[in-house]
């Protein structure tokens, strides 16, 4: 593996700038960052404490500042220490300026300014955690998405993904031998969706949770008859209702929310999500 240190700065949380960094090192197998984590760095004198650092632990510096000052504080450093430098953001925002004939707004942390879609994502959020695990079966009819499953499909992780996209999303277990909310099946609202996933990997994956449970017992829950049951039964309900099902076996969990709003986005352009 090659050791480096990394340099994040920001004029905001960092999330941004975290995001790409790690999409980035993911591309190089032999990569092992030190990070240095560096947010809100909004003044000249937060960012001598950040150039001492960099001095000390030379290596990559990235950077979202868009303070001119700041900016030419931090560049100058870095020349002058002779360490590299990224302003991550600084080509998609002159594209865009040109494409769009403006000059950007050079405000820090704007893109968390406490908008419309903020608070609809707080909202998202709060029905989300008051939906999950089945929770509130009587009041679904509030939620922009439903996901169904047997247990152990990623139901609540991706369902608190899918709020952070501002989308309201229950998400109910589907138990042989327990009924269903009822207005499961009466709601025209939410998008409904099946979580499905091979036996195999799902025993894998349940055995591993009744391991950190210290639950040594065999029981039904990770039998494979039971458990291919299991699958078969939550495949049948959702053929005979006529709901999307998506296959987590080989998904993330982000890539089981894009599949989600993929058929979201379907329904919404007039489509029949499949």
């Amino acid at each position: 593996m090659t050791k480096f240190h990394l340099h994040l700065l920001s004029d905001s949380t960092g999330e941004t700038l975290e995001a790409v960094a790690k999409a980035a090192i993911a591309q190089f197998k032999g990569a092992d960052p030190i990070r240095h984590f560096w947010p809100m760095i909004r003044h000249t004198r937060q960012l001598e404490r950040v150039v001492e650092s960099i001095a000390a632990h030379p290596g990559l510096v990235m950077f979202t500042l868009v303070d001119e000052t700041i900016r030419a504080d931090l560049v100058e450093s870095c020349r002058r220490l002779n360490v590299p430098f990224i302003a991550v953001l600084d080509p998609v925002i002159e594209e865009l300026g040109r494409y769009l004939g403006e000059k950007s707004l050079a405000k820090p942390g704007e893109q968390h300014a406490l908008t419309a879609e903020y608070f609809a994502r707080i909202d998202a959020m709060n029905f989300t955690l008051a939906h999950d695990d089945g929770q509130l079966g009587d009041n679904l009819a509030k939620a922009d998405v439903i996901l169904v499953g047997v247990s152990r499909t990623s139901k609540t992780p991706t369902s608190i993904y899918l709020a952070n996209r501002g989308v309201k999303t229950a998400n109910i277990p589907i138990v042989r031998g327990c009924p269903l909310p009822e207005e499961l099946f009466t709601v025209t609202k939410p998008l409904i969706v099946g979580l499905v996933t091979n036996p195999d990997r799902l025993i894998e994956v349940r055995r591993n949770r009744l391991k950190s449970m210290q639950e040594t017992r065999e029981t039904s829950y990770i039998d494979p008859d039971a458990v291919r049951e299991e699958i078969a039964y939550a495949r049948r309900l959702c053929d005979e209702r006529n709901w999307p099902m998506i296959d987590v076996t080989r998904r993330s969990i982000e890539e089981t929310a894009a599949a989600v709003l993929n058929l979201l986005a379907q329904r919404e352009n007039g489509g029949t999500p499949k």
